[in-house]
């Protein structure tokens, strides 16, 4: 099998939303023979975007996969989703690539999100070919686009082919490596020519400079070429190929998906220049451990994405990180220490599976049915030989709803709808709000949250409504309430209920939370009545009593009461504690506290004034800013109420090019107008609920 896992690709295409991923995975599909037909986004007709939710938005939310032979030569493909919606999961899709395609989009080149995307096939150390992508497209601009990998992502790109013509004009490339000119026939083929006279004078330039890149990547040949002053092809191929394995040389190849220009010749790049999965960096665990990429070592794989089929049920799909899979043999899954059996091996192309009768090594993109506890993220490998591999870290989630049914009492029935989605796509987060009772749904953005909520509700067939999540806003003191008694007594014939406390209330420190102190001398109160009290302070402090949310940071001393030998008990001394707390509020001064976050905006320089000048408007107090490449990051803090919908009002500012993250920092005083506000419409709440 060596032979054949040498020349077998594993690889994932990724790039911004919308510069043709899926287009060119088309493309790839159809040279190779995989369909039978060249199949168009706007159209529903792809292979690989097959979910209804994708087809009517016309782009991926999901990873999808091929698998494909090219020259007899096996090829794995994962096509990723560009919108940032929809790739939060990208570090665990890397996780499960030897190499990466790349895409730009000729009409606006790098984009931030381009960066972005960029920036995590670095952290994950995988080689890559750009391909320049819509070279037929008006505003197709070839050199600003190739101008801007190197000034936009810092990368050192090798030009392997200059277009001949440009927009509507495009009609082939110039090959540098073999200096030949290559002229589209218009059905995925192309014949080579000699170089156009015209064209010839501006790639001959770039044919030096090609060869002098690739001769850089080498001491021993950059020697050689100062001294020869030339190379041959061998020379060159073989250093480009050492240049790409360790990240140092990006080749950089174009064409267009769309009008099935550049295909097979992408595809041999591929074959010729990106590693095998024997040439993949050992494999690193949890415990610091590592596994090599060799079929001789034990098995182990990772489960990096999990799949809903309406016949088959859950797929789980696996990479497959050393030794050779069969489908009788049966793994531990790391996580629950369950064994799996690995039954029928079926390999994915779009939504169809194929029963796979041959033997997988390393680097193989396989999907299992059946499993019977097995999620996203999981390790599975041998039980004699157990690996756990270190797992990237994913992105926290942005955007945050509230989920309500359509019908009262159908709760319930609307989490475990939802919860059924978290199996395949992690980046989604489900939980209950114990203050509100919601049930909360976070995810990367907006249409994040509707489009799966869109997919729940045509799954599982329930009603879901989405509201904006309440605040979670607090209350506190300003002053103290000296000298309250909080005193229960009642008569019913028979025992009766007999508790009397006394107490000091005083503001804490911001985020010191609550203290009781127990200052009681002399027996007043007896010691197992004591506890009662602090019970009954917290009860009601969490019920709140400005607008019912729950008061922190202030402290309680009980220092006097009384009690009665039959009538007291721990009940009667809770209700004494919580009327003590009550009437302590009324003396003391009470104010709202509001959740400010922490909000790390990256927007392009030129977006720059409007965002700061938005996030003031939103009365966000701006940290500081910093500009590198082209990008300013601005760190500030806002209040939660203020950016709830923060996400689709960015994108909307910044062309959808600028993103964003959030997190919780802390509780400031709430301004008077708005903490009214907010005082009034709870009330009216409570009113409307009783």
């Amino acid at each position: 099998m060596s032979e054949a896992l040498r020349s077998q690709r594993t690889y994932a295409l990724v790039g911004h939303g919308g510069s043709g991923k899926t287009s060119v995975a088309e493309m790839l599909l159809f040279n190779a023979g995989a369909v039978n037909r060249l199949g168009k986004i706007e159209d529903g007709t792809t292979a690989l975007d097959f979910e209804p939710e994708e087809i009517k938005r016309r782009g991926s939310i999901q990873p999808s996969f091929a698998n494909f032979k090219w020259n007899k030569n096996q090829h794995f493909l994962i096509d990723t989703p560009g919108d940032n919606n929809f790739n939060g999961d990208l570090p665990y899709t890397l996780a499960a690539a030897d190499a990466v395609i790349f895409v730009i989009d000729a009409v606006d080149g790098v984009k931030p999100l381009t960066r972005k995307a960029w920036s995590e096939v670095k952290k994950a150390g995988l080689p890559a070919i750009v391909f320049i992508n819509k070279m037929d497209r008006d505003r197709a601009d070839f050199q600003a686009a190739f101008t801007s990998l190197k000034d936009s992502l810092g990368i050192k790109p090798v030009l392997l082919h200059y277009p001949i013509g440009e927009r509507e004009q495009f009609k082939g490339v110039v090959d540098l490596l073999e200096d030949t000119a290559l002229v589209f026939d218009g059905k995925g083929g192309a014949k080579t020519e000699a170089t156009p006279a015209d064209v010839a004078g501006l790639s001959t330039p770039l044919r030096e400079t090609m060869i002098e890149n690739i001769a850089e990547s080498d001491e021993a040949l950059m020697e050689k070429y100062l001294d020869a002053g030339e190379l041959s092809p061998d020379e060159l191929k073989g250093a480009l190929v050492a240049g790409v394995k360790t990240g140092e040389l990006v080749p950089v190849v174009i064409g267009s998906a769309l009008l099935n220009m550049g295909g097979p010749q992408l595809l041999d790049a591929i074959q010729a220049l990106l590693p095998s999965p024997l040439d993949h960096a050992p494999f690193e665990g949890e415990d610091g451990s590592v596994r090599e990429s060799i079929e001789a070592a034990p098995v182990a794989g990772f489960v990096f994405k999990t799949l809903a089929d309406p016949f088959a049920g859950q797929l789980t799909v696996m990479r497959v990180f050393s030794g050779t899979l069969t489908g009788d043999l049966t793994l531990v899954n790391s996580r629950t220490g369950q064994q799996e059996r690995m039954g029928q091996l079926l390999l994915t192309t779009g939504k169809e599976n194929a029963p796979c009768k041959t033997p997988l090594g390393p680097g193989a993109i396989v999907t299992l049915a059946k499993l019977k506890d097995t999620k996203t993220g999981d390790s599975l490998s041998s039980d004699k030989a157990p690996f756990v591999l270190k797992k990237p870290g994913l992105a926290p989630t942005l955007i945050t709803y509230a989920l309500a049914p359509k019908e009262k009492g159908d709760e319930d029935k609307v989490y475990q709808a939802m919860a059924k989605l978290l199996d395949e796509d992690v980046t989604l987060k489900l939980g209950r709000d114990e203050e509100t009772a919601d049930t909360l749904l976070s995810g990367m953005g907006q249409n994040h949250i509707e489009i799966s909520v869109e997919k729940a509700k045509r799954r599982y067939k329930v009603d879901i409504i989405l509201k904006t999540p309440k605040v979670p806003y607090r209350e506190t003191f300003k002053t103290a309430a000296k000298e309250i008694q909080g005193r229960h007594k009642k008569q019913t014939g028979g025992r009766g209920q007999f508790g009397d406390c006394w107490i000091h209330l005083e503001p804490q420190p911001k985020g010191a939370g609550y203290a009781f102190v127990d200052a009681i001398v002399g027996g007043s109160i007896p010691r197992q009545y004591i506890p009662a009290v602090d019970k009954g302070v917290q009860e009601s402090a969490a019920r709140g009593v400005l607008a019912g949310f729950p008061v922190i940071d202030f402290k309680v001393t009980l220092y006097d009461g009384s009690f009665h030998n039959v009538d007291s008990s721990e009940m009667a001394f809770k209700i004494a504690g919580s009327l003590a707390f009550k009437k302590a509020c009324e003396k003391a001064k009470m104010i709202l506290l509001e959740p400010i976050m922490t909000v790390t905006v990256a927007v392009p320089d030129a977006y720059m004034g409007d965002v700061i000048g938005d996030l003031s408007s939103r009365r966000g107090k701006v940290l500081g800013s910093e500009s590198q490449a082209g990008v300013t990051e601005i760190k500030a803090h806002v209040p939660m109420s203020e950016v709830l919908k923060y996400a689709p009002d960015l994108r909307s500012m910044t062309a959808g090019q600028g993103t964003f993250t959030m997190e919780f920092s802390h509780y400031e005083e709430c301004p008077p107008p708005i903490a009214a506000k907010v005082i009034e419409e709870n009330k009216r709440e409570a009113a409307e609920e009783e």
